[in-house]
């Protein structure tokens, strides 16, 4: 991955200050992926693209990451520290994926990031499942007859549409990171969803004021402008707010 510098950061978090999560998940993005547009960013797969944010996570911040949960039986606040490399996912097939469930044979794709925007905005999970059945089922056949499917949903039964969607997860495990914690109080086992998207915009919304801040130090200090400031390695720039401080 080409290496994020101090001021696209800057600017992929400012961009990003008036944004909901989707708007951020999509900016974070760009920046695993420069030069990538818009188009080729929401054509992606959800778990590549969240195997790319883990890479560019690490690239920025490190492999150890500090989650928090709560627990669901007895409500204890659990913090953990986690490894960002044992996330990295598989590549995901290309091409449609087949399923066959009694007389019914159905292909399907993997759903992509416009797919999970679109089903965002749906009224509540089963009208999002229905979304994501809608976009992503390429075609069926039943008893070797081809279907119509306009409304997925309405005509595939229940156990292919099951069948769908363990496909799906299993084709493209990273789409979805849930961490089983176990709670060293009561002993019970917890599904912690792991967001990467919100949890790198919390990290770069924490490094971007803590770097303004730094900015503004040193500029007052020494009459540096931002680019002289963020030129500077992070060590070089510590060690400086250290002379500051002892001024």
């Amino acid at each position: 991955m080409p290496p994020v510098g101090p001021a696209e950061l800057l600017a992929t978090w400012e961009a990003g200050l008036d944004r909901h999560e989707a708007g951020r998940a999509l900016l974070l993005h760009g920046a695993a992926r420069p030069g990538a547009g818009s188009d080729e960013l929401l054509s992606v797969p959800v778990g590549v693209r969240e195997t790319e944010l883990f890479a560019l996570r690490r690239a920025l911040f490190g492999e150890r990451m500090q989650v928090r949960a709560e627990c669901a039986a007895c409500g204890e606040a659990m913090e953990f520290d986690l490894d960002a490399g044992l996330l990295a996912g598989t590549a995901a097939p290309d091409g449609p994926l087949r399923v066959e469930e009694g007389d019914w044979v159905v292909e399907f794709r993997l759903p992509t990031v416009a797919d999970l925007t679109a089903a965002a905005t749906a009224s509540g999970p089963e009208a999002a499942r229905r979304v994501l059945l809608e976009r992503c089922t390429v075609s069926a056949l039943r008893r070797g007859e081809e279907v119509t499917l306009d409304r997925p949903a309405a005509v595939l039964p229940e156990q292919v549409q099951r069948r769908l969607a363990e496909a799906a997860e299993r084709a493209d495990p990273a789409a979805d990171v849930t961490l089983n914690v176990a709670c060293p109080e009561c002993g019970e086992s917890t599904g912690a969803e792991l967001d990467i998207a919100s949890y790198l915009w919390t990290e770069l919304d924490n490094w971007a004021r803590d770097v303004l801040l730094d900015v503004h130090l040193l500029a007052s200090a020494y009459g540096w402008t931002e680019p002289e400031v963020l030129a500077l390695s992070p060590l070089r720039r510590r060690h400086y707010l250290e002379l500051c401080a002892d001024v």
